[in-house]
């Protein structure tokens, strides 16, 4: 991956190439950014810059046998770590090492997609991956090891908001003094995540959500969409180039979660004084608790921003309401007089202890019968 293949971010390229060609390359970097937004494909291109040593600025005219490697994404001085956990192929002690194979599908495929579509590929969807203290223990022995090809060793890790405290302290004193020309690149959608001892070890480099002119640009080219049609994937994105990509393809996860929020608000509206409603909400709670956890904590976050939106709509902002719905029936416009300043902070808080709740294995049930609960009281709340 070249950083010519990287959509946006450019300010961020010619920070990154500038540091390298200084010979002032940080020991322990955090990338932080949104979803979609490049941090792991712009942490590869980075990689390959310092490995791939070239002049030129692009790696194009560098070292032949090193840009192969990183073509295959093989290269043995560039080591990774991603999030983990048992599946039917692996079934004890999961270290990123066991799918390595996985991985490079992903990065080929997917290299701007999210834990989802990572857990999805696994097949471990009902359970959620951490980076643990085997992970750790793994990491410390490949870094204590000289670079196979005598110049940089490169340690990558994505999602390192996954790391469990435990392992976090295992890396502590490797992160604040790594070995000779060691760089260590931790990749982050939520920083607040990662625990402060690790954090403040890092030279932290924030990714704005990509630009809309940004994304049409690179569907116009990736997929040959006429403009018309870019511009308005690229505006239904909102700055997620893997969101994006997921509308082309009609593969998006946001069409079966728009089905399940619409039934959701329905029955929750009928359900003041309705038995048969709050039946309705039960039974809405138990099939969605039958998902796994990770599309659990994806649809509320999806709930999350169709009450946003609403809200947007609702106070007259409608060029910020970027929302596409699908159903012929379920108008935003309609909906939208019932998100207002009386019930939207309760409502996002209640969504957001629901995610808190279920990422740490609450009753998945209880949890989301709760909120329903709680909902239909919200929903009838009058504005100020």
């Amino acid at each position: 991956m070249l950083f010519s293949d990287i959509i946006g971010q450019n300010h961020i390229k010619n920070h990154l190439t500038k540091s390298v060609d200084n010979g002032r390359v940080p020991h322990a970097q955090l990338f932080v950014g949104p979803e979609g937004s490049g941090t792991l494909p712009m942490a590869i291109a980075y990689a390959r810059y310092l490995l791939c040593s070239d002049s030129a600025g692009e790696n194009t005219q560098g070292n032949e046998a090193c840009n192969l490697k990183f073509k295959n994404l093989s290269h043995p001085d560039l080591h990774f770590a991603f999030p983990v956990t048992t599946n039917n192929k692996i079934k004890r002690h999961p270290v990123s090492n066991h799918f390595l194979e996985e991985w490079r599908e992903l990065l080929t495929k997917q290299p701007y997609g999210n834990l989802f579509d990572w857990y999805k590929l696994l097949g471990v969807d009902n359970k959620q991956g951490q980076i643990g203290v085997d992970e750790s223990l793994d990491i410390v022995k490949a870094l204590s090891l000289k670079s196979y090809e005598g110049g940089y060793k490169i340690m990558l890790i994505w999602m390192a908001e996954k790391m469990n405290i435990a392992a976090a302290n295992k890396l502590l004193k490797l992160i604040e003094e790594p070995p000779k020309k060691t760089v260590f690149i931790l990749i982050a959608e939520d920083e607040e995540q990662i625990i402060n001892t690790i954090r403040s070890r890092c030279q932290v480099l924030h990714f704005p959500p990509l630009a809309e002119n940004d994304i049409k640009t690179a569907l116009t080219k990736n997929y040959s969409l006429n403009e018309d049609t870019a511009t308005k994937i690229a505006h239904q994105a909102n700055g997620n180039y893997n969101k994006a990509c997921d509308l082309i393809y009609q593969d998006s996860e946001d069409i079966q979660f728009e089905t399940w929020f619409i039934s959701w608000v329905r029955s929750a509206f009928k359900a003041k004084g309705n038995k048969a409603a709050i039946l309705d909400l039960i039974k809405w709670s138990e099939d969605i608790s039958k998902t796994g956890r990770e599309t659990q904590k994806q649809f509320l976050s999806f709930c999350l921003d169709f009450f946003r939106q609403a809200l947007l709509m609702n106070y007259n902002a409608s060029e910020l309401v970027y929302m596409d719905i699908k159903s012929e029936k379920f108008k935003l416009e309609n909906f939208a007089p019932f998100v207002h300043n009386n019930n939207i902070l309760d409502i996002s808080n209640e969504l957001q202890d629901a995610i808190y709740h279920i990422e740490r294995n609450g009753n998945s049930k209880i949890i989301l019968t709760d909120l329903s609960i709680k909902l239909t009281r919200l929903l009838h709340k009058k504005s100020v």
